[in-house]
Order: structure tokens, then sequence, then C-alpha cells
């Protein structure tokens, strides 16, 4: 437990000093807890400490942790690539899904969303770098895909998520990262209730924040190194 604390605590002083630095509001930055291949008792011990966001990559082991922890209030993010196979039981059990690229998989979503649970948060995945071994929509295509998942009945657009190539230096990352600034700038023209701009993980959240992240996804920094992933 004291483990956990400390290393939340040095994580969220981190995120404020960097919220200090890019003269920001202090709490302008939300932390998601990047918690796949990490057993229930970790992410317990990090919600009894305060930590009340967790992402998660893999479904069914994602699953095993919301059942798990079912009597803890948390918020549950789906960060993962969404195949279409497997959209019910995201739509039923998550209340953020941030990897949404394709207007096939949003319409799933909304009509899978149960109808006694609010809409489902949406953020959009921009490959921003255009990489072709990454997901996300083309950075020219993102308006589109917006209006449309925008019109989905059990959806809320929230904004967007973004995964930078690996950058080698700060410069890189103040790049990559204010590129998709300026286009979620473009996006809330259009969508003035998006407010959520996903980006920053932790070895470059501090550029994310100086570029107007809203929400950094940690999970080395929070957990330690990571396990070997169980992928389901």
């Amino acid at each position: 437990m004291t483990n956990s604390k400390t290393r939340l605590q040095s994580v969220m002083n981190f995120i404020n000093l960097a919220e200090q630095q890019a003269n920001r509001p202090q709490g302008s930055v939300q932390l998601l807890a990047v918690s796949k291949t990490w057993p229930a008792s970790r992410l317990r011990e990090l919600a009894e400490v305060g930590q009340t966001r967790f992402g998660e990559n893999y479904l069914q082991e994602a699953l095993e942790k919301i059942d798990a922890l079912a009597d803890l209030p948390l918020e549950w993010h789906f960060i993962g690539p969404v195949q279409s196979n497997k959209t019910r039981e995201i739509a039923d059990k998550f209340d953020w899904v941030e990897s949404i690229d394709r207007v096939k998989i949003a319409q799933r979503l909304s009509a899978q969303r149960p109808v006694d649970k609010a809409p489902l948060n949406i953020c959009l995945q921009v490959n921003i770098d255009d990489e072709s071994s990454k997901a996300g929509v083309h950075p020219d295509n993102l308006m589109e895909l917006a209006a449309a998942v925008s019109q989905l009945e059990n959806l809320r657009l929230r904004g967007l998520m973004v995964i930078p190539a690996i950058a080698e230096t700060t410069e890189q990352q103040l790049d990559a990262f204010g590129r998709a600034q300026q286009l979620f700038s473009q996006l809330k023209t259009v969508h003035p209730e998006v407010d959520t701009l996903s980006m920053g993980m932790s070895a470059d959240m501090q550029a994310a924040i100086a570029q107007g992240s809203t929400q950094v996804r940690i999970g080395t920094a929070l957990f330690g190194e990571r396990h070997t992933p169980n992928k389901k």
C-alpha cells in the first residue's frame, strides 16, 4: 500500500509541476492509470489511495478486473484496438472508449450500449505521425469521422487520443503533441462539447502537458516495469 501511495503521489506531483511550468491551472490534467497486465489487487491498492480512473487494453483481462473491483466506484477506459466481435462487452462494461478510428466500430458500440446506461464516452484515436504500424484515423479524415460519431445516439464524443512515434528529443515530442493540439482545436470549433485531449505517457507527459493534454495515460511510473502481457 505504501509503495502504491508513494508512486501515485510522485506522479501527481510531476503532473502538478508540469501544469505550473505550462501556466495551466492545477487539476487541469487528469491521470489515467494504464493497468494492463497488472492484477486487480494492484489496482485496488491504487484505488484505496485515491486513483479512480483505469485504462485497459485487453478485454478478457479487463472484464475479470471489473468484476473483481465492482465494489469500488471506478471509471473504466478501453484504450486498446476494438475488434468487432468484442464491441458488445465493451459497450456494456466500460465508461469510455478512447481508440475509435472507424465508423463501423462506433456504430456497433452505440447499438449495443445498454439503454439504462449513460452514453458511452468516445475519444477518436488519431495516427498523428501516419505510422503504418499503428491504429488511428489519418488527420485528414478526422473531421469526417467526428461528424459521424457525433450523430450516434448512445455515444458522446469527448475528444482525441494520440500515441506519437517514439521521439529522440523533447523538440520532437513537442512537435507531435503540438500538431495533435491543433487538431483538437479544429475539432472543438465544430464540436464545442469536446473536452478531452488524451496524450502523454510516462516518458513524455511533460511535453504533452505543455502542449495542452487534458489526460495523461501512465503505466510504468505507477506500477513499475510491465508484466508479460496476457492478451485475450
